[in-house]
């Protein structure tokens, strides 16, 4: 992606920016010219040349103070990628009410919040740079296979898709497209953690790798990628798309690999 200047003059804010597909996407957009800021519990991690603002997505108040300072400190907000989010594991028996509000607090309401506060600054953008005000959101393959042990998280992420949908329909005329990514199992810190309290971590790593039919776990730069082209003004016709890159997950249906007999 060096080379490509696409971003010059844009102005982007990335949730959740400082470690994993965040962190990855921030870095992408400062590497195509764009001014990044991060929002994020812990920004420290932020990548080098973009702005870190601390602030927890499930305080509206923090949310719109940096939603605010991200604007005026960037000379504008341009593009917004909704990221922040946590996982869940669990069938329905296993997560309490208190967790499943927890969860969705975070990774539904997190995304409304940041919304909501970003669209004046981002009608603004639209007038004066049109086809390049986007707001691309993390979704995942949960939303639209069935994962065992992901009820909560699926649940979550099924409500990110339909979200998506709906603010591309209300948004369209305003000159703001929406978008959301569906990644597979991506090499990030939390599954670092959930592969950590395993009981055979190095066996978890190839099951999780194996469901995805490329074989290997998806990297946080792989979907940066694609977060970075929904954002661009090259996906200027695009929006309320969801982009897989899920390895192959949601649309291939690969026969058992068979074994040799000796």
């Amino acid at each position: 992606m060096t080379g490509t200047q696409d971003f010059d003059g844009l102005s982007a804010l990335v949730t959740g920016g400082a470690s994993g597909i965040g962190a990855a996407v921030a870095a992408a957009l400062l590497a195509r010219g764009a001014r990044v800021a991060v929002l994020d519990l812990d920004p420290k991690g932020a990548p080098e040349g973009a702005l870190g603002i601390e602030a927890d997505v499930t305080d509206d108040e923090a949310v719109r103070n940096a939603v605010d300072r991200a604007a005026v400190e960037l000379g504008g907000l341009h593009t917004l990628v909704s990221n922040a989010g946590t996982g869940s594991i669990g069938t329905v028996e296993d997560n309490t009410d208190a967790e499943w509000a927890r969860v969705l607090d975070i990774n539904v309401l997190g995304m409304v919040r940041t919304a909501r506060h970003a669209l004046p600054h981002l009608r603004r953008a639209a007038a004066e740079r049109p086809g390049a005000v986007s707001i691309t959101q993390t979704c995942s393959i949960a939303a639209t296979a069935g994962l065992p042990q992901r009820a909560l998280y699926s649940a979550s992420k099924g409500a990110v898709l339909s979200l998506t949908l709906a603010m591309a329909a209300d948004h369209v005329r305003e000159g703001i497209r929406v978008n959301c990514v569906n990644p597979g199992t991506v090499d990030t810190p939390w599954i670092g953690r959930l592969l950590g309290q395993a009981e055979d971590p190095v066996a978890e790593r190839a099951a999780l790798g194996a469901r995805q039919p490329l074989g290997r776990l998806v990297s946080a730069e792989e979907v940066a990628a694609a977060v970075v082209y929904l954002a661009s003004p090259a996906s200027a016709s695009v929006t309320g798309t969801a982009l897989a890159v899920d390895g192959g997950m949601q649309g291939l249906r690969l026969r058992p690999v068979e074994v040799p007999r000796g």
